[in-house]
């Protein structure tokens, strides 16, 4: 799991760097990735206008569905524009995450969902983004979210193999891999790029669940959620905070065990400033295509 964290979060860190972070050897990585990819855990690695660029707020909407299958669903959602992600948990408890262009369009969102996903009473999450800044993720300033049209030839080379070479991206775009290498290096430095993975988390044998943790009002939500972050690592991969509802953190955690995420759920609950975790395992998920992707399509 640590290998497909620091994947997440730069998947065009060499096999080099990634053997150096988790001290393994360079052909033990190389193999892991391999692995990952043929058992399809890894789906592809993903190149994306970032959320900052694209200005896009992120919304959680979450709940008990009263659907009597889910067979359907994935092609209910599929296409819909907005809607990325799909989580299938026990108990018929759904995680559905959307990027909107802004707010005004989650009133729609959300009567889409109860109509199709048959969650009556949603719960819903706006992420903190730069549209919503909070102190855990500052606004960036305009002139820090520019693309030119060279970036996003870049961006829609690597879209579906952010692994790919850059002598490969020069080739097909008929510059330079000196410039290919400045200007990307150039649009992570300045967020401008999102390098990830699209992986699923049910294709592997580990147990992963979405923890909800409600906290007590009087504490720090900054502080609190990197303690646990670092505290339960490598368990803990990581975890989304919302600007609309207080006191709540969500974290993805991984268990090789059921009795591992027992004793973790217990040991959170004696935490200082906790009231409540509740988790929810995931089954199945889905990862679908939205108008963040289509950012850098030919026009």
């Amino acid at each position: 799991m640590s290998l497909l964290m620091l994947l997440s979060t730069n998947s065009r860190l060499s096999y080099a760097d990634l053997a150096e972070k988790l001290n393994l050897s360079v052909n033990a990585v190389h193999k892991r990735i391999q692995l990952m990819v043929e058992a399809g855990v890894i789906r592809k690695f993903t190149a994306k206008v970032s959320l900052l660029a694209s200005n896009a707020i992120v919304v959680f909407v979450s709940g008990n569905s009263q659907l009597g299958s889910f067979v359907d669903l994935p092609g209910k959602l599929r296409g819909q524009g907005s809607i990325y992600w799909l989580a299938v948990c026990g108990g018929k408890y759904l995680y559905i995450g959307a990027y909107l262009k802004s707010l005004n369009e989650a009133e729609d969102l959300i009567s889409f969902l109860k109509r199709v996903v048959g969650i009556p009473e949603p719960s819903i999450g706006i992420m903190a983004s730069a549209a919503t800044p909070t102190p855990l993720m500052p606004a960036l300033k305009p002139a820090d979210i520019e693309l030119c049209d060279l970036n996003l030839k870049i961006i829609r080379s690597l879209k579906d193999d952010s692994r790919k070479a850059v002598s490969d991206v020069a080739s097909e775009l008929g510059v330079s891999a000196k410039t290919v290498r400045r200007r990307l290096e150039r649009m992570q430095k300045n967020n401008l790029v999102e390098l990830g993975l699209e992986w699923y988390p049910d294709k592997s044998n580990d147990i992963i669940t979405l923890v909800d943790v409600h906290l007590k009002p009087e504490v720090d939500l900054g502080v609190a959620s990197f303690q646990i972050l670092r505290k339960y690592e490598p368990n803990t991969l990581f975890f989304w905070c919302f600007v609309n509802v207080a006191n709540t953190l969500t974290y993805t955690v991984w268990t090789n065990s059921m009795n591992e995420l027992q004793t973790l759920r217990e040991s959170l609950e004696k935490e200082p400033g906790v009231v409540s975790v509740v988790p929810n395992i995931l089954y199945t998920g889905y990862i679908f295509e939205t108008w963040r992707d289509r950012l850098v399509q030919k026009s």
